[in-house]
C-alpha cells in the first residue's frame, strides 16, 4: 500500500464551543490548522484531509448509553440540563449543536481509525480529538463523547484482536480505561499527573484491569512538578515494554499537551520537546509492533499559542514522515496572525528547549529517594507481571 496520512479536520469541528473563558477555546484548533497550514502539512499528495461526518446514534451507544445519549440530544436541542449526567456543569456547559458537534469529533476519529485499519491511510491524525474524560453515562471534563472509545469499539467490531491505547495528557485517561476495563483485548496506558493532585482522581499504579482482563491498564501516576527529563525517563521505562508484550494490531494515541510548564491546568513541567520525543517514540512503536497501524488524537491543551500547535503540528509532521527539526522557525506570516488577532508574541521556534531533551533510561537503576523513580517502580512492579515482563531486576 502507497504510504498516505488522513487528517481529520472541517471547519464544522470548531463548533466545539463551550463559550467564552472556557479552557477547551476553538481557537486550539484554529492556531494548529493555520499552522500546520504555513508548514506545509496539509498541502502534501500523500496527505487527505477528510471530512467525515457526525457519528450516528448508532456508532455513539457502541460505548455510551442511549439513555445518555438521548440527555445529549435534548441539552443540545433544548438546553435541557442533566447533572446527574455530567451536563451543564462548568466544565459541560450545554451550548446550542452541543451533540452535533460532539459527534463530528467522533466520526473523525472512527474514520481514521476504520481507514488505517483497512489499509486505505498509513496513518491518521484527529487533532479535534482526544475527549478521553467522557464516559459511557455521562460527559465530564470538558468531554461530552468519548471518540477514542468508541473508535476502538469500532477496530475491534472490525476484527481487530488487540488494540494498544496510549494516553500522554497530564490527566488520567480514565473514560477510555474505564470503557475497556474488563476487556483483555485493550490495552491501556495512561503517563499522567497522579490522581492525589489533579482531576480525576484516578489512575493509579495498582489500577491494572478488571477480573477479566488483568494487567490490560497501566497507569503511571507522577509527581507534581516532574520535569522534561523526569517524564521521559517515567515513559521510556514503561511504555515501551508494556507495548511490545502486549502485541497490539494498531496503536491509537491521545496527545494532550497539557503536561507542559506554560499550562495553567496541571502542574507538571514538559517542554514541546519532550512531548515531540514522546510522539516520535509511539510512531516508531507502531512500525516495529503493528506494521505502523497508528491514529493519533488531540487532547487537552490550554496554552493556546505557545504549546498546542507547536506540539500538535510536531506530531503531524511526525505522522507524515516529514519531522520538523525543533529549531526551525515558526512561519512569520502564523506570528503575524497570532499578534494581530490575539496581540500575543508567538513563540520564533519548533522548540521551547534548545531543541533535545536528555533523560536518564530506567535500566541505569532505581533511585528509591527519587518520588518519580518510586512512581514508574510502582506501575511496573503491579502492571508488567501481568504482562508476562520479567521486573525482577527493578530493586
Amino acid at each position: 500500500m502507497p504510504f498516505s496520512v488522513d487528517v481529520a479536520w472541517s471547519h464544522e469541528l470548531m463548533k466545539y464551543n463551550f463559550g467564552p473563558g472556557h479552557p477547551m477555546a476553538p481557537v486550539r484548533l484554529e492556531l494548529t490548522v493555520r499552522l500546520a497550514t504555513e508548514l506545509g502539512l496539509l498541502g502534501e499528495s500523500d496527505v487527505h484531509v477528510v471530512d467525515h461526518g457526525m457519528a450516528s446514534d448508532a456508532m455513539l451507544t457502541t460505548v455510551h448509553d442511549a439513555a445518555y445519549v438521548a440527555a445529549v440530544h435534548a441539552a443540545s436541542n433544548d438546553g435541557t440540563e442533566d447533572l446527574n449526567r455530567g451536563l451543564g456543569t462548568e466544565d459541560d456547559p450545554i451550548f446550542a449543536g452541543m451533540h452535533d458537534a460532539a459527534a463530528r469529533i467522533v466520526a473523525g476519529t472512527n474514520g481514521l481509525a476504520q481507514a488505517v485499519w483497512e489499509g486505505r491511510a498509513t496513518h491518521g491524525m484527529n487533532v479535534a480529538g482526544g475527549m478521553h474524560h467522557a464516559m459511557p453515562g455521562g460527559a465530564a471534563g470538558f468531554c461530552v463523547y468519548n471518540d477514542a472509545a468508541v473508535a476502538i469499539a469500532g477496530l475491534l467490531a472490525a476484527g481487530a484482536r488487540r488494540v494498544a491505547y496510549i494516553d500522554v495528557d497530564a490527566h488520567h485517561g480514565d473514560g477510555v480505561e474505564a470503557a475497556f476495563w474488563d476487556d483483555p483485548r485493550v490495552l491501556t496506558v495512561s503517563v499522567h499527573q497522579s490522581g492525589a493532585t489533579l482531576f480525576p482522581g484516578t489512575g493509579h499504579a495498582t489500577d491494572t484491569g478488571g477480573p477479566l482482563a488483568h494487567g490490560s491498564a497501566v497507569n503511571v501516576a507522577l509527581p507534581a512538578r516532574t520535569s522534561s527529563r523526569e517524564w521521559l525517563r517515567a515513559v521510556d521505562a514503561v511504555l515501551p515494554e508494556a507495548v511490545r508484550a502486549f502485541a497490539p494490531e494498531i496503536i491509537v494515541s491521545q496527545h494532550g499537551c497539557d503536561a507542559h510548564g506554560k499550562d495553567l491546568l496541571s502542574d507538571l513541567d514538559v517542554a514541546v520537546d519532550a512531548q515531540r520525543q514522546v510522539a516520535q517514540w509511539v510512531h516508531n512503536l507502531a512500525h516495529e509492533v503493528c506494521g505502523g497501524r497508528w491514529v493519533a488524537l488531540g487532547g487537552g491543551g490550554y496554552a493556546v499559542v505557545d504549546v498546542v500547535p507547536l506540539v500538535w503540528c510536531h506530531v503531524l509532521a511526525i505522522a507524515q514522515h516529514r519531522e520538523i527539526a525543533p529549531l526551525s522557525p515558526v512561519p512569520a506570516a502564523w506570528r503575524d496572525h497570532v499578534r494581530r488577532v490575539l496581540d500575543h508574541e508567538a513563540p520564533e521556534l519548533m522548540s521551547d528547549a534548545a531543541g533535545e531533551v536528555g533523560f536518564v533510561p530506567w535500566q541505569t537503576g532505581y533511585d528509591p529517594d527519587d518520588a518519580v523513580d518510586r512512581a514508574i517502580r510502582a506501575t511496573r512492579q503491579a502492571a508488567f507481571p501481568l504482562l508476562g515482563v520479567d521486573v525482577s531486576r527493578d530493586v
